[in-house]
């Protein structure tokens, strides 16, 4: 009898040691997978980045190039379109992170004086801004003050886009007014409208006048030139920045390094902007930005900017 409790003793005393060894293993198997997550800066859930942004083409465009960017590098991203108005708003007041295109010191300047002291300004990406109305190549005036005495020419008409975007309240308040076009109606809409009636004015070889600004692709896509400006009410060249809200910086030390390190050229945000608006139909920027990654030069310029 004391055998056979002896045998059941020693029985016991394996199957939990087996027991304690299997836990054992599984919690180094556990931990190795744990520290190769944190390892890995693509596999760890670092937050979520509420951005903010505006139908204006290289802010569709480099918008989505940040999201895929930051989600690659374990951020969660979400993207909300809005008037400018609302995208300054919600910066400021902190239900967005992020907005990438802040035109200053002029065309955004009075959203920056209510909103600027609740915000974070992570510096300038493109330094080359600039404001215009457009023109085809065939129309006769050359400056926008030759346009006094030409309504008849264009129906009276300056096509505009949003009403709330900074060129809009420039060319109302100031373009207009300062060069004595009293008859003509500014019309606001949106940049994809406008650049729908540019498109069929162009082909059908009609007068028109579009607000515009450089860099856009338009200028690749049509023979346009910009009215020249001799009293620069349009204002000078822009730097296009990013403003984020208050501490972010602390909360997202290393985005707030990547926006800095941020800078793209002529010829970089020609690339990127035709590849995502010309290149690829609506609803396919993600797809148009994995193909602009795929250059081996571009996706060279995105690691330099995240320090890889």
């Amino acid at each position: 009898m004391q055998n056979v409790r002896g045998t059941k003793s020693r029985l016991f005393l394996s199957l939990l040691l087996v027991a304690v060894l299997a836990v054992g293993a599984l919690g180094l198997f556990g931990c190795s997978s744990d520290d190769e997550a944190s390892s890995d800066g693509a596999s760890e859930d670092k937050g979520t980045l509420r951005i903010g942004w505006i139908p204006w083409d290289e802010d569709v465009a480099v918008t989505y190039l940040w999201k895929n960017v930051l989600e690659d590098e374990g951020y969660d991203v979400e993207l909300t379109q809005l008037d400018v108005a609302p995208v300054y708003d919600g910066v400021g007041n902190g239900d967005l992170d992020l907005f990438f295109e802040a035109w200053l010191p002029v065309t955004h300047s009075d959203y920056w004086a209510e909103y600027g002291d609740s915000m974070e300004d992570l510096g300038a990406w493109y330094d080359k801004g600039l404001l215009t109305w457009a023109v085809p190549d065939y129309v006769d005036a050359v400056s926008i003050e030759d346009l006094v005495g030409m309504e008849d020419d264009f129906d009276g008409q300056i096509i505009g886009i949003e009403p709330g975007a900074g060129l809009m309240r420039m060319s109302r308040e100031d373009v207009m007014p300062g060069y004595g076009l009293d008859d003509y109606t500014l019309i606001e809409g949106s940049t994809p409208a406008m650049l729908a009636e540019l498109e069929r004015a162009t082909g059908a070889e009609e007068n028109v006048i579009v607000t515009l600004w450089r860099p856009h692709w338009a200028y690749g896509a049509y023979d346009i030139r910009d009215l020249e400006d001799p009293q620069k009410l349009l204002g000078g060249a822009e730097e296009i920045r990013t403003l984020a809200r208050q501490d972010f910086t602390a909360d997202f030390p290393e985005v707030a390094e990547w926006m800095q390190n941020w800078v793209m050229d002529d010829d970089s945000m020609a690339s990127l902007v035709l590849t995502v608006m010309r290149d690829f139909d609506a609803g396919q920027e993600e797809e148009a930005v994995e193909s602009w990654l795929s250059d081996a030069d571009n996706r060279a310029l995105v690691d330099g900017w995240i320090g890889k």
